[in-house]
């Protein structure tokens, strides 16, 4: 099984990825293309990157994102640091607490979620939960296979489980199922909200979103007068949490990889409501507490 991005999956091991542009005389690329297959981040990030002037090509600061290179015949680094297409692909689920940054590095020194995976080259968090927000997050050293999990054109659903104060009206439901302005010039495309159960005086939803904004579901239910009492994340695409325990993480399934990677675009239109499937069986590895170094930072000698 070939995920994107040119990497190869086989068995538990994970080879060393490929290099996808290794082919003589294979046309350059777009750099934040090869940033991304190279494992650095998210194509999203590494424009993020190119733009802040922290990428080099040959020795000269590259900021415009159309610009084309070939890392077999160009020198590209990031912050002074060479990038490289022997990392190790990785794919990993955390069911991540309360308290952590879904971030590689704070300047501030605030927990973050890397604290919690094992340390490896080039790994980055798919996406992001507030620090607030509980759940399934994803990691991974393929840029190519975040790119589909991130970016809206490719209908990768995220299912939460979201408790609210009170009791939402019919006509709240409706609003929150429709586009909704969530800010300034930000308008959401809408999302599947049903009613899974009432206890005292909070209801817990189940919302399902085919896109990721900045704290999209809160601020949804903030546009709507709902209070957000907790907020977690249970499936993203066909990966599931099932049964992880809260801080512990685990490696993807073939399976789970491939079930990101050909997840179609959503129908636009009116949401529909799903019967929610039981989660399934998932095993729990010992988190270590070694932390690992941002992308840059270099290691202890």
């Amino acid at each position: 099984m070939r995920p994107p991005g040119g990497s190869t999956v086989t068995g538990p091991g994970n080879p060393p990825r490929r290099n996808p542009f290794a082919d003589e005389g294979a046309p350059p690329s777009r750099l934040q293309q090869v940033l991304a297959r190279a494992g650095v981040s998210s194509r999203r990030d590494a424009e993020a990157l190119i733009t802040a002037g922290r990428v080099q090509v040959d020795g000269v600061t590259v900021r415009e994102l159309g610009t084309r290179a070939d890392p077999v015949r160009h020198q590209i680094t990031v912050d002074g640091r060479p990038i490289s297409f022997t990392t190790v692909v990785r794919y990993f689920a955390l069911n991540k607490p309360r308290g952590y940054l879904s971030t590689v590095e704070d300047p501030f020194g605030r927990p973050t979620v890397m604290e919690l995976v094992p340390p490896a080259p080039g790994l980055f968090p798919v996406g992001r939960l507030d620090e607030e927000s509980e759940g399934l997050l994803l990691f991974t050293t393929d840029g190519e296979w975040a790119q589909r999990i991130t970016h809206p054109k490719f209908g990768c659903t995220k299912e939460y489980d979201v408790e609210v104060y009170g009791t939402p009206s019919r006509e709240t439901m409706e609003t929150l199922r429709a586009p909704l302005e969530i800010g300034p010039g930000d308008r959401s495309t809408g999302a599947e909200v049903d009613v899974i159960a009432t206890s005292g005086r909070n209801t817990r939803l189940r919302i399902i979103l085919h896109e990721g904004r900045n704290r999209q579901i809160r601020r949804m239910c903030e546009a709507v007068g709902l209070s957000v009492v907790g907020l977690v994340r249970v499936r993203v695409g066909g990966v599931r949490l099932g049964s992880l325990p809260v801080g512990q993480w685990r490696t993807l399934t073939s399976n789970e990889v491939e079930s990101v990677s050909t997840t179609p675009a959503p129908r636009r239109g009116k949401a529909t409501t799903t019967r929610r499937r039981p989660p399934s069986a998932t095993r729990s590895i010992a988190a270590p507490q070694d932390r690992r170094p941002a992308w840059g930072e270099r290691r202890p000698s």
